[in-house]
């Protein structure tokens, strides 16, 4: 054999060897392709009842539930604080509004201080209507309704014959609300029967 027929050979073997090697590399190509289409496949199929899943997915739930629960208290603390705000300066005020009325219940018994009266109801009356536009509220207690522990303090008890026990028999300071708030219950004496003294 000449020497060219012998490299063409060597040649025709070598390609052929190429061949071979790239189609070995190409069914190994097709193999991991299928490999990686069979684990897709796999998670689809298997990992819906994967307990990993499940409880990764509980676990996102609650972090959500957590968050809007977070979100809502931030909204009514908010809501709260923007309602009752001016709490504070009107419980400072309230003993003013006090005073003001326990100086008219007494020049009113006075003659001379009749002008001076008209006066101070008037700033009296608009000092109430300023407060309650910001909220504030005389809780409305009657003589004779039943006493009611949410908007009235009892102070002591005193016996009446004309009333039923448990009522309000005498105002001592007026209550105040803010909004739905009590501020300040009404100080009353309550009603009790009349001891029979043999």
């Amino acid at each position: 054999m000449s020497d060219e027929k012998k490299q063409e050979q060597v040649s025709c073997e070598q390609e052929e060897k190429i061949e071979v090697e790239q189609e070995k590399q190409t069914k190994e190509k097709e193999e991991e392709i299928d490999i990686e289409k069979l684990k897709e496949l796999c998670k689809e199929k298997i990992c819906p009842e994967c307990p990993v899943k499940k409880e990764m997915e509980q676990e996102m739930l609650r972090v959500k539930a957590d968050a809007d629960n977070f979100r809502k208290r931030m909204e009514r603390e908010k809501e709260n604080f923007c309602k009752y705000a001016t709490e504070k300066v009107l419980e400072d005020i309230v003993p003013v509004i006090d005073n003001l009325e326990l100086g008219l219940e007494h020049a009113k018994k006075v003659e001379a201080c009749k002008d001076i009266v008209e006066g101070i109801e008037m700033t009296l009356n608009i000092l109430l209507n300023t407060l309650k536009n910001h909220g504030l509220e005389q809780i409305k207690t009657e003589i004779g309704e039943p006493f009611d522990p949410n908007y009235h303090e009892a102070m002591a008890q005193q016996e009446r014959e004309d009333m039923e026990p448990g009522m309000v028999s005498t105002v001592m300071q007026k209550g105040y609300k803010i909004k739905d708030r009590v501020l300040r219950p009404a100080k009353v004496m309550v009603s009790k029967k009349q001891e029979n003294n043999n």
